[in-house]
C-alpha cells in the first residue's frame, strides 16, 4: 500500500506542478510511476464509462492528461540526453513505440547534460 501511495504522489506531482513543464529531466521512477497510474486510471475510467454508457469519459480523461503525458515523456528523453521531439516516433506504427520504450527504459545520464542536472544523481 505504501508503494501505491508513492506512485500516486508522483503522478499527482507531475499533473499538478509539472503539467506543461517540458524543460528539465525526469528519472525512470517519475516517468514509469506516471505511466502506471495513468494506465490504471484509464482502465477505471473506461469501465465506469462503459457502465454508465458514457464513452466520452475516456476521451475527456485522455485529453486532460495529454499535455502532462507529453511533458513527462519529453523530460524522460532529456534524462537520457535526447530531445523531446523523439516522441514523434509514436507516429510510426508499432516500430516507433518500440523504439520509444527502448529509450524510456535506459538509465539516466550521469551528472549534468544539456537539459539540466540529473534528478537522481545516485540512483538509476
Amino acid at each position: 500500500m505504501e508503494q501505491a501511495t508513492k506512485y500516486w504522489n508522483v503522478f499527482l506531482n507531475v499533473v499538478q506542478t509539472k503539467y506543461a513543464q517540458f524543460q528539465g529531466r525526469a528519472d525512470k521512477m517519475e516517468f514509469w510511476s506516471y505511466v502506471l497510474v495513468y494506465i490504471v486510471l484509464a482502465i477505471a475510467v473506461s469501465i465506469v464509462g462503459a457502465i454508465l454508457r458514457l464513452d466520452i469519459l475516456i476521451t475527456i480523461f485522455q485529453l486532460a492528461l495529454l499535455v502532462p503525458s507529453f511533458a513527462v515523456g519529453a523530460r524522460r528523453l532529456h534524462d537520457i540526453g535526447r530531445t523531446g521531439w523523439w516522441q514523434l516516433l509514436v507516429l510510426i506504427p508499432i516500430i516507433g513505440l518500440i523504439v520509444l520504450i527502448y529509450f524510456w527504459v535506459q538509465n539516466s545520464q550521469q551528472g549534468e547534460n544539456q537539459f539540466g542536472a540529473n534528478p537522481q544523481p545516485t540512483a538509476n
